[in-house]
């Protein structure tokens, strides 16, 4: 069992040898979860010398139902929607959750203070990535959500780095590539140009060492190979760490 409020070293010991079991919460959006699902599988199966594959479970809601409390800004209706998948990962014997998406994590610290396992947050995460790399300054693009409340840039600021967002007309682009295109998988060519544009935007006029790619959908258009600074992908990073966690010996 996990301590609401304590770290990971608070699980009780498995059978000998276990790996730790992993809850999803996923459908928001059905991309990036399959894309959680694929790396996390291959990974531990590849870092494991191919001897095991992890225990994973994964609760999918409606990405809908999930955004259309999120636009009313209704945070108690998501909690609670979102509490229900949680408490079936639960029951199902996880011994770690994280949700999928970086929109869901505005109300992410209400679900991890009634939690009886660790959640694990992209926020704490990607922000602790960002430090390591000495960044002071760096762009955010994600949902018109993720952009304009501090549930995700609010880890960063914490950390002493500055946060800068695109201006309120190209927030409304990126939102609507991301609504309209990648969550459905659509990678069309001239839109990511549009975000590329954005990002040198941010590059010329503040100054940012590295953009936040704040939508787990956001990989799907832009990486390394094609950014004018350095990407913090946030969905990498919380599998990385995921990875980490479940390698991790539960311990008593």
């Amino acid at each position: 069992m996990y301590a609401p409020g304590g770290t990971g070293a608070d699980f009780v010991r498995k059978e000998s040898g276990a790996m730790k079991k992993l809850g999803l919460v996923g459908g928001t959006g059905p991309e990036s979860t399959l894309v959680y699902y694929r790396e996390l599988n291959r990974r531990i199966h590849e870092r494991s010398g191919g001897k095991r594959f992890p225990e994973l479970a994964v609760e999918s809601v409606d990405l809908y139902k999930a955004l259309g409390f999120v636009a009313e800004g209704d945070h108690e209706g998501l909690e609670q929607y979102l509490s229900k998948a949680v408490a079936n990962l639960e029951a199902g014997g996880a011994d770690l959750i994280a949700l999928t998406a970086g929109t869901m994590h505005v109300v992410f610290d209400r679900l991890r203070s009634k939690a009886g396992v660790l959640l694990v947050g992209i926020p704490e995460t990607a922000a602790e990535a960002a430090l390591a790399k000495g960044y002071k300054k760096v762009g955010l693009l994600g949902t018109i959500f993720t952009m304009e409340q501090d549930f995700l840039s609010g880890a960063f600021v914490a950390r002493g780095i500055e946060v800068v967002v695109p201006p309120a007309d190209h927030r409304a682009l990126v939102h609507r590539r991301i609504s309209e295109e990648l969550e459905y998988g659509v990678v069309k060519e001239e839109s990511v140009k549009e975000l590329l544009f954005v990002i040198e935007e941010m590059r010329r006029e503040s100054g940012i060492e590295a953009v936040i790619l704040g939508c787990t959908e956001l990989p799907l258009a832009l990486n390394a190979g094609n950014c004018p600074v350095d990407c913090l992908d946030i969905m990498e990073l919380h599998i990385q760490r995921l990875v980490e966690l479940l390698e991790e010996p539960a311990i008593g």
